[in-house]
């Protein structure tokens, strides 16, 4: 007797990989929540090696200065996902290989960037959620300026630390 695909050890909930299992689409999460939750219409692009990533938010103001940025996603991110408001500046990159990388060691789900980063192919192939509004090779200050921790707006929409934030290739939904 042959095995029905839908019997494959491959389908089974315990086979699944980790990944897949948490794969949640903006799409059928907003038929489900609506007005429970915001939607950033500002098209940002999906430039990190997963698609599909969420976990509670912290933040980060600044402007073309990404020492905040490399000193917050070298600490353990617990599965969090770090929006950065750079105020929509694509003059320098806040994030670069080397700190998405910090990023995955330190067990960060993803990073949302109203702004530039760089490596763009590097970051495609890292295991990490990576929004951006576009790319840009200079490097940004690293004097430290700007908020962590702080309420943002990005797009008309606020965006609170410890409120969940959802991405996909559809866009990117927050908690209200």
């Amino acid at each position: 007797m042959t095995a029905s695909p839908a019997d494959s050890p491959a389908d089974t909930p315990d086979n699944l990989d980790a990944d897949e299992s948490r794969r949640i689409n903006t799409a059928d999460l907003y038929d489900e929540r609506g007005e429970e939750l915001d939607s950033i219409a500002l098209q940002f692009q999906s430039l990190g090696g997963l698609s599909h990533f969420s976990g509670p938010v912290r933040t980060i103001r600044c402007l073309e200065d990404n020492a905040l940025v490399k000193s917050t996603l070298g600490t353990p991110g617990n599965g969090a996902v770090l929006v950065v408001d750079g105020a929509g500046s694509l003059r320098t990159a806040l994030m670069g290989d080397m700190i998405a990388a910090s990023a995955v060691a330190n067990g960060w789900a993803g990073v949302v960037i109203n702004g530039a980063v760089r490596d763009r192919e590097v970051l495609a192939d890292l295991p990490l959620g990576v929004k951006a509004l576009g790319s840009n090779p200079r490097k940004s200050a690293k004097e430290g300026a700007g908020e962590t921790d702080v309420e943002l707006e990005i797009d008309g929409v606020t965006v609170r630390p410890g409120a969940m934030i959802w991405c996909d290739p559809d866009g990117i939904l927050v908690e209200r």
